[in-house]
């Protein structure tokens, strides 16, 4: 029947609101402890029901399902996933589609899992370096620490990534003028989402501030919110030995967590593929670097 008879068009609620009805239908009452009975016109929960649940009123279930309300806050996303027995990939997903940033729910800050681990110690005569969430290093092996410079030797908050690019003395890494630019913006990004997810991180707040008073280029980055990605990218890194290595950059994030993992490779038959190999006889001579473990560094 059209409108004008007097009834209105169903009114979808994009994305959000399908994927709420389509998880609300699944839950069996009974596995949340409510009566089945038996004059149901839904397999799952009511809206009404999962209102219950969830702590929150039916018209507003209502309002979302039909996408008349776009900004649920993250404590009622929070609420209706574990209302709706969501998985942490479903639980993602809710808050991608109502634009929310994920909260850590629990997770380690710069927790390292065995997995990383396992690839950090099996990738032999390949520079790999593990980040945390705002880019303090966790853990490398010695041939990361030989052509990029031992992390072990620095101390405190030059320790972190960001802000030796911002504040401290030029490293070894050469940008030409679009790489710096991509670059800041994709860190700056990272810093960014890593304060939305662990908004009780005392040290990642007082790290964005102390990068915001000491560098106006950061400053001013910061607040144009441009968000952007890490792409895999050639970079010029010049070690005092072996010269300038032109070196592939692919930058992993691991599944379900914060964790980066940087990887360093050479074009094979490459004058960088020869240096990166003396550069690794020589690193595996020497003493190897002590892994930092799971502690946190960034706030120093």
């Amino acid at each position: 029947m059209s409108a004008r008879g007097g009834r209105q068009p169903r009114r979808h609620g994009g994305d959000l609101g399908e994927a709420l009805r389509r998880w609300r239908d699944r839950v069996p009452p009974g596995a949340v402890g409510l009566p089945d009975g038996r004059a149901r016109r839904t397999p799952g929960l009511r809206r009404e029901e999962l209102a219950l649940l969830a702590g929150i009123s039916p018209e507003y279930v209502t309002r979302l399902e039909q996408g008349r309300a776009t900004s649920p806050s993250v404590q009622v996303l929070g609420a209706l996933a574990r209302a709706l027995r969501l998985s942490e990939a479903e639980r993602s997903h809710l808050f991608l589609l109502a634009g929310q940033p994920e909260p850590a729910n629990g997770r380690r800050w710069g927790r390292i899992t065995p997995g990383v681990r396992r690839l950090l110690d099996q990738m032999a005569g390949t520079p790999v370096g593990v980040y945390d969430a705002a880019w303090t290093p966790l853990a490398w092996n010695p041939l990361y620490a030989t052509v990029t410079g031992d992390p072990s030797a620095l101390a405190g908050r030059h320790r972190n990534l960001v802000w030796r690019h911002f504040v401290g003395p030029p490293g070894r890494v050469a940008h030409t003028a679009r790489q710096r630019t991509r670059f800041e913006t994709a860190v700056v990004s990272d810093l960014r989402a890593a304060r939305a997810r662990y908004p009780a991180e005392p040290a990642l707040h007082r790290l964005v501030a102390d990068l915001r008073d000491a560098s106006p280029r950061f400053a001013a980055l910061w607040d144009t919110h441009e968000v952007s990605g890490h792409a895999p990218h050639t970079k010029t890194i010049h070690h005092p030995d072996a010269g300038a290595l032109d070196l592939d950059c692919d930058i992993l994030t691991e599944s379900g967590g914060d964790l980066r993992v940087v990887i360093l490779t050479a074009a094979p038959g490459g004058a960088a593929a020869g240096k990166l190999h003396l550069l690794d006889l020589l690193a595996t001579r020497q003493t190897p670097a002590p892994h930092p473990g799971t502690h946190r560094t960034t706030g120093n």
